[in-house]
């Protein structure tokens, strides 16, 4: 059996309101449209999530929202406390108490990105792995029955929106 994992970074969000709470920061008009892109992507790609798993954080909601808009398919979403600024153990932890064989996982840099390159066995070659940019989607499989004996896993896609673009 094989397990299928998507790690989203949030997409763009603005610091236009220097009295908002960061938990509460919203995405600009670019993090919108970037999150429909990723969404149309996914779906174009045929990556659809049995459920997404998500940052309670405003911009992760909105992120989520806009992939949702445009996935093509209604997508059960876990708004999880816990993955708010969450490092790679924490967000490990969550990833291990699911039961869907297809997770996305929407969440923040660092953790996000750090967690993506710890379960890889291959890095992808794309320039922007390492630094993992807003709405960054990296889709891995991993041979295993259940998501708590998950250790490294085939990288079979990464893409921002940038690359999306065209």
């Amino acid at each position: 059996m094989s397990l299928t994992l998507i790690l989203i970074r949030h997409a763009k969000s603005g610091w236009d309101d220097a009295a908002l709470d960061d938990h509460k920061r919203t995405l600009t008009d670019r993090g919108r449209r970037d999150a429909r892109r990723i969404g149309t992507w996914l779906a174009a790609q045929s990556y659809i999530p049995d459920l997404i798993l998500s940052s309670d954080a405003t911009r992760t909601g909105q992120t989520v929202t806009g992939i949702l808009e445009t996935l093509g398919q209604s997508t059960p979403v876990k708004f999880t406390p816990a993955l708010y600024h969450a490092g790679p153990a924490t967000l490990l932890a969550q990833i291990a108490q699911q039961t869907a064989s297809t997770l996305a996982l929407c969440a923040h840099n660092p953790g996000i990105g750090e967690l993506a390159a710890r379960l890889v066995t291959t890095a992808p070659t794309h320039p922007r792995f390492q630094d993992y940019p807003t709405a960054a989607m990296t889709l891995i499989r991993f041979d295993a029955a259940r998501w708590r004996d998950i250790r490294k896993g085939t990288c079979v896609d990464f893409t921002i929106p940038r690359d999306l673009n065209g």
